[in-house]
């Protein structure tokens, strides 16, 4: 029989991870010819972590025909009935650029959201000129207090506004973004700009063309105003970025913004301008969207090109928009959704009418909420504003079950192993030549990768098709849609979320992210959105999980909570 230590070990795992360590603390050096700057038995207790979790989670499943590439046939095949669905012209009809019918109306002092600036544009009350100059005006006052901007390209953005209104005074509108002011993460590409990624430790390049999202909005009308704050090479869930200052949320500044698409939250939160696009690896989109109060799409993997924006790992990178209403994130997505021959692992799906099909495509919706057990549980104050959401939906959509899913922590080791290997290929050029340029979070988070088994990161990707489909046929067998909070502790304090606090990094990570993380491997959308408050006043967000490509359920699901 085998026994057990009195710290839950079997006899001689410490002496196997001191070697380990050994190892580690002269292989980063050896093997890859970079500098090594993280406690190494810090780096192998990760390493360890990682490589058992994997293990274990893959057992015997390694099909000798599989491919990764199943992964996407699987999410094909396996697409949710909305991405088919047409509008019904007695409901509505389409959203067009010439009509739409924002369903949230203005109370005094409220924010315009986006479709309520589209329809008075089309009304003729306001224009691309003033909006785009209180834009820019609101996020010059707020910029000390958030810094949720790199730069603010003002000159630049009023000459786009005054375009759009001569385009719009000829007859000429190009979409319904035509003239609404934009800005997004500073990790896409943009023609004449060097994009930071929000670090010191790659050289700037001056980007020669536009991301393919970027020129989607460009040639639907839209306006940037500027390029917007990040965790550094966007690995980070907290705003924190030693190099261009942290991002403060723009509801308490003392409290994360949530990342990596800090900026992206606060600039929308604010009301400096009505969307942003981000980039979501592990919930990058989600958790500023969390934190502040907004709607946040991480799309299903491969709907929306990365072509041109900057990569955590390219597996798992998702882009997406941060919106304060459901609305405003179907007029978005509209903009940018669809196949791109650039991208290889863009989808080539079908791209429905997501705004039209807001008050339609959650028709009789089963839903459900995930049992969350154990490590996974949710602090009591994000578990009682959870319940009473799903108490709200039970009187709008019926009876409510509730469905497990024990390979949750799984899919959450799975994801972080490719992370964390797709990104230290990617960054151990720039950790030989410029290692003291990264912060220590973002170098300690990396590191791991380097030592992380070729084999457990094949696996990983091996038997993604797998457990996609074990994930369909088992929660989601009987429901369309799964509910889940998005962050499970109430907003940090940004001086208790401190990751160059040495050793925090890894905890850090973890407390924020373990219910976004998972959801990114499996690939399927993921829209967050706001349900309450917890007990100091900060938004509490709730993860609507989908099938793949249910995009348009989701968002009409999130816009008929909202307004009910």
């Amino acid at each position: 029989m085998t026994t057990v230590s009195r710290g839950g070990e079997k006899p001689g795992m410490q002496s196997v991870k001191q070697a380990i360590t050994q190892y580690l603390a002269t292989s980063t050096a050896h093997m890859h010819g970079t500098p090594s700057r993280t406690d190494p038995a810090i780096v192998a207790s990760e390493v360890e972590r990682l490589n058992s979790s994997v293990r274990a989670s893959v057992g015997e499943g390694i099909s000798p025909y599989g491919q990764p590439a199943d992964f996407q046939v699987a999410q094909l095949r396996a697409s949710d009935s909305s991405n088919a669905l047409q509008p019904r012209a007695d409901r509505h009809g389409s959203r067009s650029p010439q009509a739409i019918d924002s369903s949230r109306r203005l109370s005094a002092g409220q924010e315009l959201t986006l479709a309520q600036a589209v329809q008075k544009m089309q009304n003729g009350e306001l224009n691309a000129e003033t909006l785009t100059a209180q834009s820019i005006a609101r996020a010059i006052e707020s910029q000390p207090s958030l810094n949720a901007f790199i730069e603010i390209w003002a000159d630049g953005a009023m000459a786009q506004a005054r375009a759009a209104d001569v385009e719009r005074a000829q007859g000429k509108t190009r979409g319904l973004l035509h003239g609404i002011p934009l800005a997004h993460k500073d990790c896409f590409e943009i023609e004449g700009h060097a994009a930071t990624i929000g670090s010191r430790a790659r050289p700037a390049v001056t980007a020669s063309r536009d991301a393919h999202v970027i020129q989607c909005l460009k040639a639907a009308g839209a306006v940037t105003i500027g390029a917007l704050n990040l965790n550094e090479m966007v690995a980070g869930p907290t705003g924190q970025n030693p190099s261009f200052g942290d991002c403060c949320n723009a509801l308490d500044p003392a409290r994360i913004s949530g990342g990596s698409s800090s900026g992206s939250g606060s600039a929308v939160a604010s009301g400096a301008v009505f969307a942003s696009l981000g980039s979501d690896t592990g919930g990058s989109i989600r958790l500023p969207a969390s934190v502040q109060g907004l709607f946040g799409l991480k799309p299903t993997y491969g709907r929306i090109s990365r072509s041109g924006c900057f990569p955590r790992a390219y597996s798992l990178d998702c882009v997406g928009p941060l919106t304060r209403t459901a609305e405003d994130c179907a007029i978005v997505l509209q903009a940018v959704a669809g196949h791109d021959q650039d991208d290889p692992s863009s989808l080539g799906a079908a791209v429905p009418d997501y705004p039209a099909l807001l008050d339609v495509a959650a028709e009789k919706s089963r839903v459900a909420v995930l049992n969350l057990h154990g490590a996974e549980a949710c602090d009591p104050e994000i578990e009682s504003v959870f319940q009473a959401f799903a108490g709200q939906v039970e009187r709008l959509f019926g009876n409510v079950s509730a469905v497990d899913f024990p390979q949750l922590s799984a899919c959450y080791a799975m994801g972080d192993v490719i992370s964390k290997v797709e990104a230290a290929t990617l960054h151990g050029q720039w950790m030989r030549s410029h290692a003291d340029a990264y912060s220590q979070a973002v170098y300690s988070r990396t590191e791991p990768g380097l030592h992380v088994p070729a084999v457990r990161y094949l696996e990983a990707m091996m038997v993604r098709a797998r457990i996609l489909r074990e994930f369909l046929d088992g929660p989601m067998a009987n429901v369309d849609l799964i509910l889940c909070p998005t962050v499970p502790i109430p907003v940090p304090l940004r001086v208790d979320a401190d990751m160059e606090k040495a050793g925090s990094v890894f905890n850090v990570v973890s407390a924020i992210t373990r219910l976004t993380r998972p959801f990114s491997y499996l690939g399927v959308p993921v829209l967050t959105m706001p349900v309450g408050r917890d007990a100091n006043g900060m938004p509490v967000g709730v993860q609507v999980i989908g099938r793949p490509l249910a995009e348009a359920r989701l968002l009409s699901f999130a816009h008929q909570m909202s307004v009910a």
